[in-house]
């Protein structure tokens, strides 16, 4: 059919001047949409007016334009006539987005103008409550922002209501942990109240105040609902660093006296140790010239914290000596522990002398605490000193000079107050020269050096020695045993390769195989 006329608004819409649409069929304006647009016509003219959205036009560049088409059957004097409308989807639905968008626009201003009305209600009735309770207490609306603050809150935090309100309160005071790392809005506890309504407690968090310093607080984040919609929430938080403070301390004291504890039942199993070990006497026994100055040399060295090298072949004494020492000293109050550095394997004297943390190796199943720390304000006898590997007497030598070891697995610095006493069966000075002690170390425990002679050269003490082991073993026994002439002799007699240690386990074996009161004297 042909096209009779147009307005200026179909021109627009289709991009062709008037003129040239009146030339136009509108087969003309729907290129391939033949049988849409019969089926159109004959359903305008069977029912007088119909509307269709499955034509699309062709403007003058070549593009389709998305339209309601409209048709409308009219009597004219020169016959029927159909009256096309057309209606831009396109810009129709533009029309329809912009009024929404106003819609909602006036919809959210009153909204926002509701709300603050709530929270400024909330204030104002509350007012009184707010300025006299002691936690402090704010609201922050459904994006965060601060809606209203109470002086306890300002009083706490630094920052005066004036400064907060209608900022990011998280961004304000609550943006890192106490750690210093960055606290993501979405993680905040209190904003989370007004996304899922549910009350939020929190126990151990900090706030930070305007000067930079943390607050630890407990707070709780109650959801705030106004006819039934969550507008926000109000908080309510405590300053608890003082109670942290005081819980804390109350937390190193314990671990303090846990550590104690251990230490002292380590100092007690040790010492039980050591007197299972030793015999009943404790005392020096000798009346000979190497026995009267080793004692004038105690007397001079023991109220010192001079270091002291106790030199001599096994079995002579040097711990006796290393006793006297430590018993004279201002450290006897203190236990004197002792180390026998021949007796611990190469890959545990680390943790011997100063201890592990759990884990630090296999096997090490808890914390263990080390002799030198056991030592600690008392005095470390280190028997046959000579023994300790190369390797290890750097850290030896450190601990020696500076007070401080770590102990194995653990980075923490260690500080201990003890006095060495060392002893050993090798000339050292020998071992130096070989290479096999440092000479640094040698020189550090070489302040006192003291000589334990063997008892071959000190044989007037022999018989005073015999008589004291006869008279301390033979409690025990529960009888009278006799020593004759002809065996303290034969004692005094004999080179006694391994010097007291021996003569005591030969009085120990005759006092065995005693008969008739006497006591019978095996030598080689």
């Amino acid at each position: 059919g042909a096209i009779l006329d147009a307005n200026a608004a179909a021109a627009r819409l289709l991009g062709h001047d008037r003129a040239r649409l009146k030339a136009m069929q509108v087969f003309d304006l729907h290129p391939g949409q033949a049988s849409a647009l019969v089926v159109f016509t004959q359903a305008v003219l069977e029912r007088g007016a119909y509307w269709t959205r499955s034509l699309s036009p062709r403007r003058a560049n070549g593009t389709a334009l998305r339209t309601e088409c409209g048709g409308t059957l009219v009597q004219t004097p020169r016959g029927p006539r159909m009256i096309l409308t057309l209606c831009d989807l396109e810009a129709r639905a533009r029309r329809d987005i912009d009024a929404d968008a106003d819609s909602f626009m006036r919809e959210g201003i009153a909204e926002w103008q509701r709300v603050e009305r709530v929270f400024r209600d909330i204030e104002r009735e509350n007012s009184l409550l707010l300025g006299a309770v002691g936690e402090g207490i704010y609201g922050v609306n459904t994006e965060g922002k601060t809606t209203f603050v109470n002086p306890a809150a300002e009083q706490m935090l630094g920052w005066t209501a004036s400064e907060l309100i209608g900022r990011d309160m998280h961004a304000m005071v609550h943006h890192h942990h106490a750690d210093g790392s960055h606290f993501p809005h979405e993680q905040c506890p209190i904003y989370a109240a007004f996304r899922d309504g549910i009350v939020h407690r929190v126990d151990n968090d900090v706030f930070w105040h305007r000067s930079g310093r943390p607050v630890w607080v407990e707070y709780t984040s109650t959801p705030l609902r106004d006819r039934g919609v969550l507008i926000g929430a109000v908080v309510v938080f405590r300053d608890v660093t003082q109670k942290r403070e005081a819980h804390e301390q109350l937390r190193a004291a314990l671990a303090e006296v846990d550590s104690l504890r251990k230490r002292l039942e380590l100092e007690n199993a040790y010492l039980q140790e050591e007197i299972r070990a030793e015999s009943s006497h404790r005392g020096i026994i000798g009346r000979s010239a190497a026995i009267q100055k080793v004692l004038r040399q105690v007397e001079l060295v023991a109220p010192t914290d001079a270091t002291v090298l106790i030199t001599g072949e096994s079995g002579t004494g040097k711990e006796l000596i290393a006793r006297a020492i430590h018993e004279a000293s201002e450290r006897h109050e203190r236990p004197l522990i002792r180390v026998n550095c021949a007796a611990i394997p190469r890959e545990l004297f680390e943790s011997e002398f100063f201890g592990h943390v759990r884990g630090a190796f296999t096997g090490a199943l808890r914390d263990r605490i080390g002799r030198f720390e056991l030592a600690d304000r008392g005095t470390l006898f280190l028997d046959e000193v000579g023994e300790i590997p190369l390797e290890l007497q750097s850290k030896l030598l450190r601990v020696l000079q500076e007070g401080q070891f770590e102990r194995v697995g653990e980075e923490r610095t260690r500080s201990v107050d003890v006095r060495i006493i060392a002893a050993t069966n090798r000339d050292l000075r020998a071992e130096v020269r070989a290479g096999r002690f440092r000479e640094d170390l040698f020189y550090r425990l070489n302040v006192m050096p003291m000589e334990s002679a063997p008892l071959r050269e000190r044989r007037e003490d022999i018989p005073l020695l015999a008589m004291h082991f006869l008279s301390a073993l033979r409690k025990p026994a529960g009888g009278a045993l006799q020593l004759s002439e002809g065996d303290m002799r034969r004692l005094a007699a004999y080179d006694w390769p391994g010097n007291v240690r021996e003569l005591q386990n030969v009085m120990e074996r005759g006092m065995i195989l005693a008969r008739n009161g006497r006591v019978m004297i095996d030598l080689p």
